[in-house]
């Protein structure tokens, strides 16, 4: 039990909740802390995952010596100043996506804990599921030839929120959705994109509810991702090749992978391996690389998380979707 690694959660929705179940389902590891804005909020936490201890500020968090890692689980419009709080307070750092509002933020972030010698990676868990190498399995086996086409989607009727409407919290469909399916194209086809266009719907503040995005890579291949945040959509990855194709079902958190021939009969069926939460991988995966001395995961390189803010903030550009303090 004394040998457990110990993390801190910063903040309290529904994103450090799946972190504090996930934290309380593995072995190993213990959720030592838990912070928020207010210390009612945080107390409240606390209680119903059974924390020991809880904060109700950041700083207290960032300060607290027993801490191995901290997760950030604030809205993306935060993470920059959060993690630069905890980097600054000499914590390694676990970030949900997106990882920031742009790439100069995210930049900035990656130079500093270098200088403080610090592990900072972004969670996105996709990168870290088992079925995401399986995935990558089954495409270098070439059971579906030459891979000419990707289309993935994440769409849920989820324009009410907050986070969505918003520009002051980073607001919008891109940032919360369709990273996914920019980082299902990243999986599959890889970095080397040439062209870029995109559409988007807008709401009276400025964000945009539904992007439409369309990708050229430098081999010719091609990939459409689509997200809404004012409709359901299949929340699907559909990888185009010369003999059959391959479907993947909810690319927020692979659950299944079939692949299907040229006639259309199923020709492998790959299924989710059970889990807490689909968490535990981005955690375990953090704390493997600081016990090997490690300053990111091999899984979510930096590069790749700069990569996508970089293209999110060129789709951005010609939506014409700013968050405030941009120019």
């Amino acid at each position: 039990m004394f040998n457990k690694k110990k993390v801190g959660i910063m903040g309290t929705g529904d994103i450090a909740r799946m972190m504090a179940k996930t934290l309380g389902g593995m072995r190993g590891v213990v959720c030592h802390a838990v912070a928020s804005r207010t210390k009612e909020k945080a107390e409240s936490f606390a209680r119903e995952f059974k924390i020991k201890t809880f904060y109700g500020s950041y700083e207290e968090l960032c300060q607290d010596p027993k801490i191995d890692l901290i997760y950030v689980a604030t809205p993306h419009s935060a993470h920059f100043e959060n993690v630069k709080l905890a980097l600054e307070n000499g914590k390694n750092v676990l970030c949900e996506k997106a990882f920031t509002l742009n790439e100069a933020q995210a930049k900035e972030l990656f130079q500093l804990a270098e200088e403080k010698n610090l592990l900072l990676t972004e969670a996105m868990w996709t990168r870290f599921l088992p079925l995401a190498d399986k995935l990558k399995e089954v495409i270098s086996s070439n059971v579906i030839g030459d891979i000419s086409l990707v289309m993935a989607d994440l769409s849920f009727n989820i324009a009410w929120k907050q986070r969505i409407q918003d520009p002051s919290l980073g607001g919008g469909a891109l940032l919360d959705l369709g990273v996914y399916g920019l980082t299902f194209a990243s999986m599959v086809l890889g970095e080397d994109i040439t062209d870029i266009q995109s559409q988007a719907v807008l709401n009276e503040h400025g964000m945009d509810t539904q992007d439409v995005i369309t990708l050229k890579y430098r081999s010719g291949q091609q990939a459409i991702v689509t997200c809404s945040a004012i409709s359901c959509g299949p929340c699907k990855g559909i990888i185009y090749g010369a003999n059959g194709h391959i479907e993947v079902q909810d690319i927020n958190n692979f659950s299944s992978i079939t692949v299907y021939n040229n006639a259309g009969e199923k020709v492998g069926f790959y299924k989710r391996e059970k889990q807490i939460t689909g968490y535990e991988y981005e955690v375990q995966a953090a704390f493997d690389a600081l016990e090997e001395g490690w300053k990111e995961c091999p899984d979510m390189p930096h590069a790749l998380t700069l990569k996508i803010m970089n293209t999110m903030d060129f789709i951005r550009k010609q939506t014409e979707v700013k968050f405030p303090g941009e120019e």
